[in-house]
């Protein structure tokens, strides 16, 4: 599978910008159904560094409420935490 199929969006969050600063990780909204070896594959070949390790959280779907009534439904996602090794970094996000 191509990287731009794997990578959806990056993440840009207050949270998202602290950890990139502190500890060298980048996020990004991934694919429902890549694992962590297709992630990692797509940040090298996307970006050219190299990734140390990679965390995933998901996001189910849910229903969204308003006055104990149900409105309509908010979507689901999964999201990577991408962390790079010392030295390496993404000039993408560099003044985000």
């Amino acid at each position: 599978m191509d990287y731009t199929q794997i990578l959806i969006k990056p993440v840009i969050s207050e949270k998202a910008t602290d950890i990139k600063e502190t500890s060298n990780q980048v996020t990004f909204y991934v694919l429902p159904s890549a694992n962590k070896v297709e992630i990692k594959k797509a940040v090298e070949s996307a970006f050219d560094v190299k990734v140390d390790s990679v965390r995933v959280i998901r996001k189910r779907p849910g229903l969204r409420r308003k006055f104990g009534r149900v409105v309509g439904k908010q979507s689901g996602y999964k999201k990577a935490y991408v962390k790079l090794f010392a030295g390496e970094k993404i000039e993408f996000f560099e003044g985000v």
